[in-house]
């Protein structure tokens, strides 16, 4: 008997097999009959119907429970024949687990043999087909006023058997269209070696398949490193201003911005774990009872441990810890030094209590002033009005973790009218998560998509190159960007002159392309050579080598081509080692020199040309950007189009406890932008004040003067 059950396997041709599931009366032998068709193969009919007519024309009975594991084998058999004659495709117009639910909707209890024949029959994936199409009576159908019941009993069936399925609703025509390009996704997931299961996840995560097709090729090919030919210095891809000429820049733009969208745009994404690190550490590996921490610092070398605790009293946050530590513990007083450091340290970091390795950083206490503790977003707020306002209201964006929304929105709400009334500003805030459609796929040491314990697919964030996408979605005519850990205490109004001042930079770029490329449809051969000068000044591009050959049309072509292009003005601070990206002349894939920013990761620091030039680096890129990101006519740039997709990094990572290898998209500052036109300009050190690790807050720059 179970024999007669068993599904047949097809060895050496994989068919893809779909399983046309539901209540009845929903359309499914309309549409198997169409699928069939359209992918020219064959299709199982419900054998149950035939059988039954049959007992009811010649007894006038209808179906009763013994039936069941007849229907069941004669399905089988229409299937497994059908089977041996399937061309690529294979669909079942029913299957045993439709058998199944009836039977327990019906009678209460399902036939042993059925059951477990049904819950191992597999299909690539079932269609389960809505409710939503008119009810069509005859002799065999009698539950029209059950459906919405019935309809949940045949999901929760697939639900609670782990079966991979899709609901189609809509008329026949639109059901019919849906799993054709359903089946064609399905069919490039089995092509890359993806089950139904992993289809239906990968399609919840929005990731498009040929975005993971390209990051398999990428884990395979690896990765080529940046081709440097020389670091940019002044004079020579970046430009030095006097304090007069940036004065001048700021005044220009005052003068423009009245007419322009502003936006200030901060990533803000991630939380403060790597700040606290060192101090996680310690909670971990410090025992209290048998060491000192004087000689914990000694075992482990422990310098910025060191440093926190001379600084202690100096953090923003030391007064508001110290008074619970008092309230909470009554022999406070009694307690030996080692004993207060250590438990502020726990409180601070403490889940029960300011678990501040875990919350963003736009919402930590960062600088204390007389009257108030700021956060960064207290700080964003303030120079949002400063340099990134016009006619009394400012903008600003920040992309945050969809988990830290809420924090991020109760901190807002704490500070922002308090701010807009002070400055007479009208501040309007967006928030935007990074999208799980930019996310990236694992795997592991051998190239082969890595799976969780649960045996599905592990996806991560793409890294910060991601948020190319928020910021392509904004309206602006200049965004301003801006790291959530870069802002300083007292001077704002000096960060203010120097933005202003890279803006005013830009605009007046942007208007002498927005005047060549309104002009270029009527150019002349003579004017062409103006242009070619320009580019090479102001752009940091020239033409091609043989650009003087072609015909003035394709001429024109070009030029519009190199000129139409979103701008990134960028600051550069002179490189004192901080780690990160800095400013070179590269190569690319065409031969074609341009100005971008590296990071140290993409140079192939094993070859001894390329790590010299990396050493002989002036500056570093303290993102610090201003941006234009509609063209001459004021439509929007797609930026996606301008992102170098060769440019991203693979990264080693761990989930538990085992080796896998992630693919970060190219960074927002870095590849993401790598074919806009570019800019350097150095500004003072006082522009760039990160606070990477919790001991910066320390510096100066956090410190109230």
């Amino acid at each position: 008997m179970e024999e007669n059950l068993k599904q047949l396997q097809i060895t050496g041709n994989d068919i893809i097999k779909i399983a046309i599931y539901g209540p009845e009366s929903t359309g499914k032998t309309t549409l198997a009959k169409q699928l069939a068709n359209h992918f020219n193969t064959v299709w199982a009919p419900e054998f149950a119907r035939d059988y039954l007519q049959e007992k009811w024309n010649t007894k006038k009975e209808i179906c009763v429970a013994e039936d069941l594991l007849s229907i069941a084998i004669g399905q089988m058999q229409l299937e497994n024949e059908a089977l041996q004659k399937a061309n690529n495709y294979f669909f079942a117009d029913t299957c045993l687990m439709v058998t199944k639910v009836f039977s327990e909707i019906y009678y209460g209890f399902c036939d042993a043999k059925l059951d477990k024949a049904a819950r191992k029959h597999k299909y690539d994936l079932f269609f389960l087909t809505d409710i939503d199409v008119a009810w069509e009576q005859d002799n065999l159908r009698d539950a029209p006023d059950e459906r919405v019941a019935t309809f949940e009993k045949f999901k929760q069936a697939l639900i609670e058997n782990n079966k991979p399925f899709i609901v189609l609703s809509g008329d026949a025509e639109m059901r019919f269209q849906k799993a054709i390009a359903i089946i064609e996704e399905l069919t490039k997931a089995k092509e890359l070696g993806f089950s139904g299961h992993d289809y239906l996840q990968i399609l919840e995560t929005g990731i498009p398949l040929n975005s993971i097709e390209k990051q398999l090729t990428i884990f395979k090919n690896g990765i080529a490193k940046a081709n440097l030919v020389r670091p940019a210095i002044i004079n020579d891809g970046i430009l030095k201003l006097t304090k007069e000429e940036f004065q001048k820049y700021s005044d220009y733009f005052e003068g423009k911005k009245g007419k322009l969208k502003l936006k200030k745009f901060v990533p803000a994404s991630g939380a403060a774990s790597r700040m606290f690190k060192f101090l996680n550490e310690f909670l971990n590996e410090f025992d209290l009872e048998n060491e000192t921490i004087n000689a914990y610092i000694n075992r482990k070398k422990a310098n910025n441990l060191l440093i926190f605790l001379a600084g202690i009293e100096k953090f923003p946050f030391f007064k508001t810890i110290d008074k619970k530590l008092k309230e909470d513990h009554f022999d406070f007083g009694s307690w030996n030094k080692d004993q207060k450091n250590y438990h502020f340290i726990k409180m601070m970091l403490d889940l029960e209590h300011y678990d501040f390795a875990n919350k963003p950083k736009g919402i930590l206490p960062f600088h204390n002033y007389q009257n108030y503790i700021a956060t960064p977003i207290h700080e964003h707020l303030i120079e949002s009005v400063l340099y990134a306002s016009s006619n009394g209201n400012a903008n600003l964006h920040f992309t945050v973790s969809e988990i830290h929304k809420t924090q991020f929105e109760k901190t807002l709400n704490k500070v922002k009218s308090k701010i807009e009334s002070e400055n007479n500003t009208a501040i309007k805030i967006n928030l935007s998560y990074q999208k799980t459609a930019t996310d990236t796929i694992a795997v592991d040491l051998n190239n082969i998509p890595f799976r969780s314990s649960n045996d599905k697919l592990v996806f991560r964030p793409g890294g910060h190159g991601a948020l190319i996408e928020n910021l392509n979605s904004l309206d602006a005519d200049i965004v301003f960007i801006k790291n959530i850990d870069n802002v300083i205490q007292n001077e704002s109004e000096a960060i203010a002159l120097y933005k202003k001042a890279l803006a005013g930079i830009l605009i007046e770029l942007q208007r002498k392309i927005a005047s060549y490329l309104s002009k270029l449809d009527k150019i002349s051969e003579n004017e062409i050579s103006e242009i070619e000068i320009f580019l090479d000044k102001k752009v940091n591009s020239k033409v091609i080598s043989d650009f003087s050959k072609y015909a003035l049309e394709h001429k024109i072509i070009y030029l519009k081509e190199v000129l139409n292009r979103p701008i990134r003005v960028c600051g550069m601070v002179k490189n004192e080692g901080e780690p990160g990206g800095g400013p070179f002349w590269v190569n690319d894939s065409k031969g074609n020199t341009t100005l971008q920013i590296v990071e140290t990761s993409q140079i192939d620091l094993s070859n001894e040309n390329q790590a010299l030039i990396a050493s002989n680096a002036t500056h570093f890129n303290p993102v610090d950007l201003v941006c234009a990101i509609k063209n001459y006519k004021g439509s929007k740039f797609d930026l996606r189009e301008y992102i170098d997709v060769n440019s991203g990094f693979i990264v080693d990572k761990n989930k538990e406890g085992k080796p896998l290898k992630c693919y970060e998209l190219p960074g927002l500052w870095n590849g993401a932008m790598a074919k806009w036109i570019t800019v350097f300009v150095e500004v003072p050190l006082i522009t760039f004040n990160p606070v990477k690790i919790v001991n910066d807050l320390l510096k100066s720059a956090h410190q109230q003067q």
